[in-house]
């Protein structure tokens, strides 16, 4: 019988080996920082093309992208693929080999007219139709060496039409063919620049790609944004990220945030069609590093509490930097990528260290505005997201509001009663609620959980010494104690430099972990109790 056992295990054993020597190859190239139309952007958009057809196999093709590049995870995690999950990569040296190795699991490839830039985003949502790469006219000869025959070509075509009229013909000739549960914004950069380093996803989903104008004033690029956001599915993603040339961060969220689409930026997030596909190591749970103890009472004494929290997600900030660990700091979530990405957020899981405490957001299950979002729809809304935070062991939000922000004097981050009353309705375990992104002024305490909103925004280009001297004033403005004082610190901030700030402060302030500091909040909120009085 022992011996049957035995046999049975080697057997599993050689067939999970057969199984991955039958994976295909994986390949890795290297880009540089080089994103211009007339240099090196048309290659990168074809091979950025590449991998979002031949990922649709499996995961084969992954880029490094160079140091500047936004999210700056992409080599560490590329080391965390190889170490912890065995992963062999080949290394590919240049666009002919890439082709050589790759061309044939595309059809064929599309011509876009590098005298219009808003003919490559038609191309990519061509790509993801036909599942081909996208070539300028120089590299049409490339392309056909390697056996590929031409699908579309956007050479000529919208010569001098305007964006309008361009994403028009591109919505009749491809959104029925389309996915409607993933758009994708080619914003960011304009002019000569593009960074499309989310193109691979939106190719791999085949989705359309835009980058028109949400703002009100662009009458027909508006009306054309709206047009495409409404007939997304319910609880759909908007990847990448506004146009920086066209309208503001505000006016993006605002409009999606109406139909309760969630955002997933930015332009420049990488290898998603990759890192998609690998799964969580076996028997992994989300564990976060909880500091509150079960049971236990935190009476705070007569100090001022500091608590930070660093914004813009996990991966564009100060995570790979120096001085992680150093003191208590919370990092926000990008909750959806527990199932877009699991491994991927396994790594940040992995890498943490006691000190560092994971909070859900943002105002949603995404990116998302809670005033603009319909007040029928919020409570799903904030429930989907609860759920992410159950998967993740998760149990303090973070809501920010920017819905009025482009036309508001610095009065726009706070929520009125009705709001607060859904989150702590659909969340109703969490230990409290995190508000704002500039300082705010809505507080609230209930059952000893509190709704906190920052009193200060650390920038990273505020000098250390002003900013010691800012936090002291601020003591001051508030003499009751104890004195609960919530820090946003701005991603580019790295954390030695945010320790140099706090340790200057003087012997009656505390840094304490965010979990703690809600927990003596919500024992003694000294704060005012306070909301929006109206949404208008």
């Amino acid at each position: 019988m022992k011996k049957h056992i035995f046999s049975i295990m080697v057997l599993a054993v050689l067939a999970s080996t057969f199984a991955y020597t039958q994976t295909p190859q994986k390949y890795i190239m290297r880009f540089s920082s080089d994103w211009q139309i007339d240099n090196e952007l048309p290659e990168k958009a074809m091979l950025i093309s590449l991998q979002g057809v031949v990922n649709g196999e499996a995961p084969q093709l992954y880029f490094l992208y160079p140091d500047d590049w936004d999210f700056n995870f992409v080599e560490p995690l590329y080391d965390y693929y190889r170490d912890t999950r065995s992963m062999q990569f080949q290394e590919l040296a240049s666009a002919d080999e890439a082709l050589a190795k790759l061309a044939n699991k595309t059809n064929g490839y599309v011509v876009w007219d590098t005298n219009v830039r808003t003919s490559l985003i038609v191309a990519f949502t061509a790509a993801g139709v036909h599942q081909a790469i996208v070539v300028s006219e120089d590299l049409i000869p490339l392309a056909e060496q390697h056996g590929l025959s031409m699908k579309e070509d956007l050479r000529g075509l919208f010569a001098g039409k305007s964006d309008y009229e361009i994403y028009e013909w591109a919505y009749d000739k491809y959104w029925d063919q389309t996915n409607h549960e993933y758009l994708v914004y080619m914003g960011g950069e304009h002019g000569k620049v593009m960074k499309p380093g989310v193109a691979d996803w939106g190719i791999y989903k085949r989705s359309f790609f835009t980058d028109a104008s949400t703002d009100p004033a662009d009458t027909l690029e508006y009306q054309f944004a709206n047009k495409i956001l409404s007939q997304m599915k319910p609880n759909s993603f908007v990847f990448g990220w506004h146009s920086y040339k066209k309208d503001k961060e505000a006016q993006h969220v605002r409009l999606t945030s109406s139909y309760a689409l969630r955002v997933e930026g930015l332009h420049t997030l990488p290898n998603m069609s990759f890192n998609h596909q690998i799964p969580l190591a076996p028997g992994f749970k989300f564990s976060n590093k909880h500091n509150v103890e079960a049971g236990k009472r935190y009476i705070p004494k007569e100090k001022v509490y500091v608590a930070c929290i660093q914004t813009d997600c996990l991966g564009i900030g100060a995570w790979t930097k120096p001085g992680r660990g150093e003191l208590p700091y919370a990092w926000e979530v990008t909750m959806n990528w527990s199932w877009l990405a699991p491994a991927m957020m396994q790594y940040f899981y992995d890498q943490a260290t006691p000190n560092d405490y994971f909070i859900g957001s943002l105002s949603g299950p995404g990116y998302m505005y809670p005033r603009s979002v319909p007040i029928d729809k919020l409570p799903q809304v904030v429930s989907t997201a609860y759920e992410l935070m159950q998967n993740l062991d998760l149990n303090v939000f973070e809501i920010m509001e920017h819905s009025n922000y482009w036309e508001s004097d610095g009065v726009d981050d706070d929520l009125p009663k009705e709001i607060i009353d859904v989150y702590y309705q659909e969340m109703p375990d969490v230990l409290g609620f995190a508000n704002g992104y500039r300082p705010a002024h809505t507080f609230t305490s209930r059952d000893g959980k509190p709704f906190i909103s920052y009193d200060y925004y650390l920038g990273e280009k505020r000098d250390e010494k002003e900013a010691t001297a800012d936090l002291i004033e601020l003591s001051n403005l508030n003499p009751k104690r104890p004195y609960f004082l919530l820090l946003h610190v701005r991603q580019w901030s790295d954390i030695k430099r945010v320790k140099r700030i706090l340790d200057a402060l003087p012997d009656e302030f505390e840094v304490v972990p965010l979990d703690i500091f809600l927990k003596m909040a919500g024992e003694q909120p000294t704060f005012q109790e306070r909301y929006l009085e109206s949404m208008n």
